[in-house]
């Protein structure tokens, strides 16, 4: 799993039917502190996310057709919750009421 921030939407009117009806957000992974951690993707909302919203994110394959109950869908990238605050050794270095 990764931490994303959610940077904007993603329209196809064209898609494999495992997509048809879903949201499909771009996100920009970042580290615990909300520094950049890589290369934007597009990922399959879950959860009602939208843009600025901090989320967590699953990035395989088998828990994502899981999580969408779609055992043959090819979906690798989907948010599965929001972050409201992440502590690392013991100090807090992302709270959304604060952000």
């Amino acid at each position: 799993m990764i931490l994303a921030d959610v940077i904007g939407t993603v329209v196809s009117p064209v898609q494999i039917p495992v997509l048809d009806g879903r949201k499909l957000l771009l996100l920009k992974p970042v580290s615990p502190s909300g520094e950049s951690a890589g290369q934007a993707r597009i990922g399959i909302d879950t959860i009602g996310a939208g843009v600025g919203d901090r989320v967590l994110v699953i990035q395989e394959g088998n828990s994502s057709r899981q999580v969408l109950d779609e055992p043959q869908g090819a979906v690798k990238t989907v948010i599965v919750g929001f972050v409201d605050e992440v502590e690392m050794a013991g100090e807090i270095v992302f709270d959304h009421a604060n952000s």
